[in-house]
């Protein structure tokens, strides 16, 4: 497949394919005579599977360490284990914060008929700010509208 074949089946644009070469993400596909890059038929599938990965919130270089896993990590087991313990701790925290920005939007959902004032949505404590000293976007620090 040529380059916007890859890109328009994978639902990305041209210059993303090159850069996630130039990451080392996507292989360099090989070039024809006359230059066009002939990408393989796994092509489509890697690109999708980063952005699905993005969608989840993992940055390209988390991306990159779990290629380098499901290609069987290094060649030492130890350092295999440390990795996916290492990423397994981190995908708890992020599950954890998630539930409690869930739990925080249940909250709100079960009182969004009272008035406003009595509305309870502690999203600012599930994100791990302080209430009293943070201020929702659009807020003065006194609560008031801005």
């Amino acid at each position: 497949m040529r380059t916007g074949e890859v890109a328009s089946q994978a639902y990305v644009n041209i210059q993303t394919l090159r850069y996630y070469e130039r990451r080392g993400l996507l292989p360099e596909p090989p070039r024809r005579a006359s230059g066009y890059r002939v990408y393989g038929p796994d092509a489509v599938e890697i690109v999708r599977f980063i952005k699905r990965a993005q969608e989840l919130g993992f940055s390209l270089d988390d991306i990159e360490s779990l290629f380098e896993l499901m290609a069987g990590g290094p060649d030492d087991c130890g350092q295999v284990r440390h990795l996916a313990v290492d990423r397994i701790t981190q995908l708890d925290a992020r599950i954890a914060d998630l539930q409690a920005m869930r739990d925080s939007l249940d909250r709100l959902v079960a009182t969004c008929h009272l008035p406003r004032a009595k509305r309870h949505c502690p999203l600012l404590r599930a994100l791990g700010c302080d209430p009293d000293r943070c201020d929702p976007p659009g807020t003065r620090s006194n609560g008031a509208r801005a």
